[in-house]
């Protein structure tokens, strides 16, 4: 759905699962999220391509992420 919070991703085992941009943001910037939870929040945006679209922090973030090797680029 256009304008949805909600974003459909594929996982590795191809199944479909709902990850909430809103949720994710707000604890992320809360600081309430371990490194491994960060690292899968970070590859739902840069899957969906919202990595780019938010506010410059975020697709800073993503880049840097992709170019150590904990996420990866569609």
């Amino acid at each position: 759905m256009k304008g949805s919070i909600f974003v459909e991703i594929k996982d590795d085992v191809q199944e479909k699962e709902k990850f909430n941009v809103v949720d994710f943001v707000m604890a992320y910037e809360g600081d309430h999220l371990n490194d491994e939870e960060i690292i899968k929040g970070f590859q739902h945006l840069i899957d969906s391509g919202l990595a780019w679209q938010l506010q410059g922090h975020y697709g800073r973030t993503a880049m840097a992420l992709i170019e150590t090797g904990h996420c990866t680029k569609k």
